[in-house]
């Protein structure tokens, strides 16, 4: 039987790889052997010259599904993997395990779960771990999206700057409304998440061989009051007086400060007071530094990641040598290529170093904390040596040729 493949433009056909069989039995020359999490489905990597690929081999309705709410959640600017392609009948059982296969695009510098909550350092991670599994939920929920099935392992993560940034991977259960999500299914997500979360914790503390009293089970609860306070400020509305528009900008900077974007503002007048608005604010995805990073300097970096940078090229615009006066543009473009570019080559030159833009961060850090030490402005020539002799200050170092861990 032949197979139907579905391909998005920018990537290859696909037409080499033997959809006729599992993926289980495929020999390429192309198969690449890459760390990934727990998964119940096979799941395969693929090099081409156009990137890296994954092949997710599972019955044909969740496969379309999964397609769908992914094409869905990237045309938002969700934080989900982005599907590449859908493959069917590679059976004529659409149940079978084999009968479909979904593509995706390999994401970069990402870890599973496991490798925070098993290796050293987690209780420092714990929090940015926690905080960014919930703001997942909840950029997904403003994006009406259900989840169904929310849990640790159908999460990827990135070092995000000095947090950590976190992506939706498995989309079959998932379903995307037309309208915003009522609280019942915002609640029932929650309640499958507490439970799968739970059911992990129990799984990690039996590999280890520890008592089930000493597995985190109540981590699902700690995301889900993360989540709620989360959602509460930002699907709060507020009343103010004629004067006090002020509190608008206040109100959104406070948005933006914990990284979503403002789509748009409601001002309507309040009923019984006609000297009073209220404010309803509709807030878009965890993109607003990055965003504007892209905008100014042409950078694609996390979210955490731009606002640190952009701190850097206001730090450059100021301390120029020449002293004279530069816009916004002007400081942007000779910031790039007289600072970053020339820093970030540098830093890609390093053995065992997997994520340049986040080495830049890092860099960034360290120059504030010399700074801040010693009591006077730092270079950075002189802040990268020194982050280099003390070993690399908060930079996570990843076993070579271990890109990433991908589902």
């Amino acid at each position: 039987m032949a197979a139907t493949l579905t391909i998005r433009p920018g990537h290859p056909d696909f037409l080499d790889l033997p959809w006729e069989r599992s993926v289980v039995d495929w020999r390429v020359p192309n198969l690449l052997e890459l760390p990934k999490g727990i998964s119940r489905h096979e799941v395969r990597f693929l090099s081409y010259p156009h990137g890296i690929y994954v092949v997710k081999e599972l019955q044909q309705r969740p496969a379309r599904n999964d397609y769908s709410v992914l094409r869905t959640l990237e045309a938002a600017g969700a934080a989900a993997v982005r599907a590449v392609g859908l493959v069917e009948g590679r059976s004529d059982d659409p149940g079978e395990e084999r009968s479909a296969a979904l593509i995706t695009a390999y994401e970069p510098f990402s870890f599973s779960y496991r490798e925070i909550l098993i290796g050293p350092g987690f209780g420092a991670r714990r929090n940015q771990m926690l905080d960014a599994f919930a703001g997942l939920l909840v950029e997904l929920h403003l994006s009406s999206c259900y989840w169904g099935d929310c849990n640790l392992s159908n999460v990827l993560y990135r070092f995000d700057a000095e947090s950590i940034d976190t992506i939706m991977v498995d989309a079959e259960t998932a379903e995307v409304y037309l309208g915003p999500l009522t609280d019942g299914r915002r609640e029932e997500d929650l309640e499958i998440m507490i439970e799968n979360v739970a059911g992990g914790m129990a799984d990690i503390a039996a590999a280890a061989g520890a008592d089930i009293d000493d597995a985190d089970l109540e981590l699902g609860l700690d995301i889900a009051e993360r989540y709620r306070n989360l959602w509460a400020e930002l699907s709060r509305t507020e009343a103010i007086a004629a004067d006090e528009r002020y509190r608008i900008t206040e109100r959104l900077e406070r948005i933006n400060r914990l990284g979503f974007d403002v789509e748009e503002v409601d001002l309507v007048p309040k009923a019984d007071e006609t000297e009073r608005l209220v404010i309803k604010v509709r807030v878009g995805g965890r993109t607003y530094h990055s965003s504007r990073l892209k905008a100014l300097t042409g950078v694609d970096a996390l979210e955490n990641q731009a606002r640190a940078i952009l701190s850097d090229v206001h730090y450059y615009a100021a301390r120029h040598e020449d002293g004279t006066p530069m816009d916004k543009a002007t400081a942007a473009i000779r910031w790039r290529v007289e600072e970053f570019e020339p820093i970030l080559a540098e830093l890609a030159a390093l053995d065992d170093l997997a994520d340049p833009i986040q080495a830049y961060c890092d860099v960034l850090h360290h120059r504030f904390m010399l700074a801040s030490a010693v009591r006077r402005d730092v270079g950075t020539r002189e802040t990268i040596a020194d982050w280099l002799a003390k070993g690399r200050p908060g930079y996570p170092l990843r076993e070579p040729n271990a890109p990433g861990d991908v589902r």
